[in-house]
C-alpha cells in the first residue's frame, strides 16, 4: 500500500491551500508527506536539482528496481499516493479493486495526487507568458500497470475489458489521447506471494502473504469479521496460520484504549434490522448517510427501500461504482432493472456536465428523477445523500418531520467537528429529524443511547484483531494503521507472538 496521509496532510493543508501541482515531488517531499525514496517516484515529477535537497535527510534512501506494489484495496488512505510511483512499478492487487481506482479517478476530477490508475505526464517547462519555470501537464493518460492476483483477466467478459482500456464511452478529442496498459497475469518464478481475500467496508479488499528468506510475512490490509463476508476473514486466519509465519504485519484501528477491548462491533444485519425500523416509522422524505463507496451499506439500504415501498435514489458517481464493480460481480443489482433504484441529478450551472455523467444519465434515462419528482412525492424515496450534497435542499423543500439517518462514523478532526455543527443547522433550518448523528458532550461526539446500532465499522474490534493475531501466530507482530498499536502488548503478553512497534524511517530486520 502507498496510501493518502489524511492526518499529516490536514497539519499543512485544506481546501484552498494546496500541494502546488506545478512544483511536481517538492512539496509533498518538503512537507514530509512523502518519504525521500530517489528511484521510486515518477520522474517527470522532478524539478531540476531536487535529489540535492534531500539526499543529506535523516530518512533519505536510494530505491531503485521496485518490482511492484502489492496494494490491499482501493479506499485512498491505502491506494492514494500510487500517483506519484513511477510508471514502471505495476500494481498488483485484485480485479475489483483495480475496477474500482479507474472508476475513482474517472469519476472525479483527479488532481495530480489523485492519479492512481493513469496518469497524466508532465514536463519541465515555461507556462505562455511565464518566467517561473513548472511542471506543466498534459491532455494525455498514461494507464498503469496492474496485475489483479484473484482473477485471470482472460476470463472477463468484453464489457469490463472495454472498460479498463476505454470506459464505458469513447474519449473525445478534446479530452486527449489514453493510451491504455491492458490487464496481465502476473508471473514471476521467483517470487511467492498469496493474495487472500477478506472482508472491509470496501469490495475486493485483500490481505497479503510474501515468502522471504526468513519465512513468510502476511500483511493484513483492514479488514473486518463481522461484515457480511466474513468467511473471506476467517478463511484468511486459517490459511495464514497454516504458512507459519515469520512476522505478522497487522492493523489497529478499532484500538482506541482499554475499553476497546470489552466492545464488540456492530452487524451489517443489525444496521438493517435498526435502519428499518426508524425509516418505516417516517412519512416523510429519508436521507440516508453513509460512506461512499461502501457498497454492503449501499445495498442495505436498497433493501429497506424494497420493505418500506421506497426507491433508492442514488447519485451518478454511486451508479458508475455499481455498474463497474458489477462487471466483475454478478451479484450487484442491474440500476436499470432494479425497481427499487433510480438515480438523482443534481442541478448543474455547466452547459455540458461531465462527459461521464452524461453517459450514466443517458444509458439510465428512464432511471433519472430530480429534485421535483423527490418535492411532490416524499414519502415515495431514500435519498443517498452526504453532508455536501445537502445543496440541493432549497430546490427539493422537504418538509418538516423529513428523516436524516447517519450511517457513518464519528468526526475525526477539527475540520469533521465544524463540518457537524453545520449539518446540524442544515437539519435544523429544514425541519429534519435526525436518527444515529453523534452529538457534542463535554468534548465528545457520541451518538444517544437509543439512536445506536446504524453504522457497522471496516475495521475488526479490538478483542477480533487479538484473536485473529493468536489464532495466525506469526513469531513477530507488527502493529500499523493505528493510534495506539502500543495497547497489543500486554494483550498478547505470554501469546508467544513478539510485538515490535514500528518507527518511521527505522528499518526491521528478521
Amino acid at each position: 500500500d502507498f496510501g493518502f496521509p489524511f492526518k499529516s496532510n490536514k497539519l499543512f493543508y485544506e481546501e484552498y491551500l494546496r500541494p502546488r501541482g506545478g512544483a511536481g515531488l517538492l512539496d509533498p517531499l518538503t512537507m514530509e508527506l512523502l518519504p525521500p525514496l530517489e528511484g521510486l517516484y515518477r520522474k517527470d515529477m522532478e524539478i531540476p536539482g531536487l535529489w540535492q535537497r534531500f539526499r543529506n535527510k535523516p530518512l533519505y534512501r536510494k530505491l531503485d528496481g521496485v518490482g511492484g506494489v502489492l496494494l490491499s484495496h482501493a479506499h485512498m488512505d491505502h491506494s492514494g499516493y500510487i500517483s506519484f510511483l513511477n510508471e514502471d512499478i505495476p500494481v498488483l492487487s485484485t480485479a475489483i479493486t483495480a475496477f474500482i481506482t479507474k472508476a475513482n479517478q474517472d469519476s472525479s476530477k483527479a488532481g495530480f495526487d489523485q492519479q492512481v490508475c493513469y496518469l497524466s505526464p508532465v514536463c519541465y517547462d515555461y507556462p505562455a507568458g511565464w518566467q517561473q519555470m513548472a511542471c506543466l501537464g498534459d491532455k494525455k493518460k498514461v494507464q498503469r500497470r496492474f496485475y489483479p492476483m484473484d482473477i485471470e483477466p482472460q476470463g472477463f467478459c468484453p464489457e469490463a475489458t472495454l472498460f479498463w482500456e476505454k470506459g464505458f464511452w469513447e474519449r473525445t478529442r478534446n479530452q486527449g489521447e489514453f493510451i491504455p496498459c491492458p490487464l496481465s497475469s502476473y508471473d514471476d518464478s521467483n517470487l511467492k506471494l498469496w493474495c487472500f481475500p477478506v472482508d472491509h467496508s470496501i469490495p475486493g479488499a485483500c490481505a497479503w502473504g510474501i515468502e522471504s528468506g526468513s519465512g513468510w510475512i502476511i500483511y493484513s490490509g483492514d479488514l473486518r469479521l463481522h461484515g457480511k463476508r466474513s468467511y473471506l476473514t476467517e478463511k484468511f486466519i486459517a490459511d495464514a496460520a497454516r504458512l507459519k509465519p515469520k512476522a505478522l504485519i497487522l492493523e489497529g484501528t478499532n484500538l482506541r484504549d482499554e475499553s476497546s477491548f470489552s466492545r464488540g462491533n456492530i452487524s451489517e444485519q443489525e444496521v438493517f434490522d435498526n435502519g428499518l425500523k426508524t425509516i418505516a416509522g417516517c412519512n416523510r422524505l429519508v436521507i440516508a448517510d453513509f460512506s461512499p463507496r461502501d457498497i454492503d451499506r449501499l445495498l442495505t439500504f436498497l433493501q429497506i427501500a424494497r420493505d418500506t415501498n421506497r426507491r433508492l435514489a442514488i447519485l451518478p458517481k454511486d451508479a458508475y461504482l455499481l455498474k463497474t464493480v458489477g462487471l466483475l460481480d454478478t451479484s450487484i443489482p442491474n440500476i436499470a432493472t432494479e425497481d427499487a433504484m433510480v438515480i438523482y441529478q443534481k442541478t448543474t450551472a455547466g452547459r455540458y456536465p461531465d462527459l461521464w455523467q452524461r453517459s450514466i444519465c443517458e444509458e439510465y434515462q428512464d432511471k433519472i428523477i430530480l429534485a421535483e419528482d423527490v418535492a411532490s412525492s416524499p414519502d415515495r424515496f431514500i435519498l443517498c445523500f452526504s453532508f455536501f450534497d445537502l445543496n440541493e435542499l432549497p430546490s427539493i423543500d422537504p418538509g418538516p418531520g423529513s428523516l436524516y439517518v447517519y450511517s457513518s462514523s464519528e468526526p475525526h478532526d477539527e475540520e469533521q467537528e465544524i463540518d457537524f455543527r453545520r449539518l446540524r443547522q442544515w437539519l435544523k433550518h429544514f425541519g429534519f429529524n435526525s436518527f444515529g448523528l453523534h452529538v457534542e458532550t463535554n468534548g465528545r461526539w457520541e451518538i444517544p443511547d437509543a439512536e445506536k446500532g446504524l453504522h457497522a465499522s471496516g475495521h475488526a474490534c479490538a478483542g477480533d484483531l487479538i484473536r485473529l493475531a493468536n489464532e495466525i501466530k506469526p513469531e513477530l507482530l507488527i502493529p500499523i494503521h493505528s493510534e495506539h498499536p502500543e495497547l497489543y502488548l500486554p494483550h498478547l503478553e505470554g501469546s508467544g507472538i513478539s510485538v515490535t512497534l514500528p518507527v518511521t524511517g527505522q528499518i526491521l530486520e528478521l
